[in-house]
């Protein structure tokens, strides 16, 4: 590297992979030629060809069902196919060349299933619409040239058996179910390596020991004699250094950090939401002939659990103040609007007093975790539903949710994994053994790729194998509701029954008594700031006419919350409208219902700043 050494953690404007990156990348967003298959005749016709130019535009990486993708189509396409030109400058600016001769293609996020070709060559597919892939496209570039790239991506609208979270089988949007977002939705890039590069990092922490646990895996078995060098910098300080033979494709070792050690003096380096204090991390790959691979990551030194019926951060207990993100902008739908956007996301749900957010029925963009990492907001991931259970769900589902995992499990925001919701996908859980062998099957699927972390079997009823005992619960009525969390009996009577919602809490006579109580949907008020700008009929679980209205329900609902003696944590449903759901605190633009320091006060307990004086 050129210049000062590259800081992982602390780059103004998150890198796609922000855990993993190099100095030299090129982004491949924007325009990009663009074309609908309904007769599904493209690979046929070899629309992958450089001779063949699709008509249209469109701009990545919003889906074309948006209006920031130039396209606007949300009628059903269940084929779509993407081409682009890409200058032989940007093949450079990527780095390619002799020290890193290896150009790779790396796409975010295509929904549902991927095929890629360039230069008329396919390089490779991917199935899954929330994860990243990329395919090595070194002997299919013509030196010196125009690249072409070109993209068929299928997304079956009728396929319940394929995740797709809040995305609708119908045409038509409708109750809690969103527009589709097909194709292209998170960023595109061409980054150069070495022969043999680090493909993947993680980091796992024992504050305890005083140590972290690095994973390096590269894309080759090394060569004899090749070493792994990992640094750990607190801003520019160095604390720990770690060097290594590395025998093995995926090579793991640990690195002692002598200030954790020290009791008294560890909690400077400690992150948590008050103090979001990122350590970055150089790993360095040397064999006979010198440096192969330089990377930047960073890691957050925490840990996370539960314990005694509450969640624990760092060893001490903790009640979550959370809201629900659908992670959806009207204008680019599960594609945020710009880069900036997800920082002042962040930002947003932090100044309305929350100190963590449920992303919901999405894996979210990683420069959302990137911002939640190192502006301090705890989050819960989620795995996007399939509709139906089968084999074939089961595969899918199992399969994406590992990629997300190879992905995040880095992201010390990330203090809870949820891989199934209200039994979106298992409907027949309390009947049916295979589902419910499913479920447990998932729990420990994700504790045996990482253990550090609780785990939701079926978020809101229907608990299995849960670390959490989490309930949905939209009553609006807030006696009912301090009655249903008053105390440790109450708590009881939920476990043993019905819950709010019809269904039974609890299916294992193994459930844990002592996981902590979580109310992790509740709210759901309906209120329409702007009446005129609504887009056809609106829905909420219940209704506020007015401001004033809004306030109260608010205010009664979480004083019913704050007088419960067991309740670890909530989650209030839902930050913004999201098409006709109109049960945010702020609009499906981000204009807060209600000034920022009242929704700030009644989510924290604490009073209302007073108006300034005229």
């Amino acid at each position: 590297m050129s210049g000062a050494p590259l800081r992982a953690s602390r780059l103004e404007e998150a890198r796609p992979r922000p855990q993993l990156v190099r100095e030299h990348w090129t982004s491949l967003d924007g325009p990009w030629r663009f074309a609908h298959d309904d007769g599904e005749v493209g690979e046929r016709e070899a629309w992958f060809e450089p001779e063949h130019r699709l008509e249209r535009t469109i701009v990545v990486p919003f889906p074309p069902e948006s209006a920031a993708s130039g396209i606007a189509d949300d009628r059903f396409h269940d084929v779509v196919w993407y081409q682009r030109d890409v200058p032989w400058d940007a093949v450079l600016q990527a780095g390619h060349g002799a020290e890193r001769p290896r150009l790779h293609l790396r796409f975010g996020a295509v929904d549902y299933r991927a095929r890629v070709w360039v230069n008329g060559r396919f390089v490779g597919e991917h199935e899954g619409g929330h994860t990243p892939f990329s395919f090595d496209v070194t002997d299919a570039l013509l030196p010196g040239r125009t690249q072409h790239v070109a993209l068929r991506a299928e997304d079956r609208a009728a396929d319940v058996e394929q995740p797709r979270g809040k995305q609708d089988w119908q045409e038509d949007a409708h109750v809690i179910w969103y527009r589709r977002t097909t194709g292209i939705w998170q960023p595109v890039w061409l980054e150069a390596t070495p022969e043999t590069f680090v493909e993947q990092l993680h980091f796992t922490t024992d504050i305890a020991r005083g140590s972290v646990t690095y994973e390096v895996r590269l894309n080759r078995p090394p060569a004899p004699g090749t070493r792994c060098r990992v640094e750990l910098f607190d801003g520019e300080e160095p604390i720990a250094e770690a060097a290594a033979v590395v025998t093995t494709q995926r090579h793991t070792g640990t690195v002692t950090i002598p200030r954790l050690l020290n009791g008294q003096d560890r909690e400077g380096l400690l992150w948590s939401p008050e103090s979001p204090r990122l350590v970055d991390a150089t790993v360095t790959v040397e064999d006979a002939s010198g440096t192969v691979d330089t990377v930047a990551g960073y890691l957050g030194l925490r840990t996370t659990g539960v314990r005694d019926g509450r969640f624990v951060l760092n060893g001490l207990p903790r009640t979550l103040r959370s809201v629900l993100s659908q992670g959806y902008w009207p204008q680019s739908h599960l594609a945020a609007p710009g880069a900036a956007a997800l920082r002042e996301e962040v930002e947003l749900i932090l100044a309305l007093g929350f100190d963590a957010a449920r992303v919901h029925q999405k894996i979210e963009d990683p420069r959302f975790l990137y911002w939640a990492d190192r502006l301090g907001l705890l989050l819960w991931g989620e795995a996007p539903a399939t509709y139906r259970f089968s084999a074939t769900a089961v595969e899918r589902l199992s399969r994406e949710w590992l990629e997300a995992l190879d992905r995040d499990r880095s992201h010390p925001s990330i203090v809870t994994w949820v891989p199934m919701n209200e039994s979106w996908g298992i409907q027949d859980v309390a009947a049916d053994p295979a589902q419910r062998a499913f479920a447990r099957a998932l729990v420990q699927l994700t504790r045996a790729v990482d253990p550090s972390r609780p785990v939701i079997s079926n978020d809101g009823w229907e608990h299995l194998e849960s670390d959490v005992f989490s309930v949905h619960d939209y009553d609006h009525d807030p006696v009912a509701v301090r009655a249903r969390y008053r105390d440790e009996a109450a708590a009881a009577a939920l476990r043993a029954g019905t819950g709010p919602a019809g269904r039974a809490m609890v299916l294992t006579d193994a459930f844990d008594p002592g996981a902590p109580l979580m109310l992790t949907e509740f709210g759901g008020v309906e209120f329409l700031l702007d009446r005129s700008g609504a887009p056809g009929d609106s829905w909420g679980y219940s209704t506020a006419g007015s401001a004033e209205q809004f306030e109260e329900t608010l205010r009664a609902l979480y004083d019913a919350l704050r007088a419960s003696t067991v309740l670890a944590g909530s989650c209030y449903t839902q930050l913004t409208d999201t098409m006709q759901e109109a049960n945010g605190l702020l609009t499906e633009d981000r204009r807060p219902k209600l000034p920022v320091p009242v929704i700030r006060a009644i989510v924290t307990g604490e009073r209302t700043p007073a108006p300034p004086e005229a």
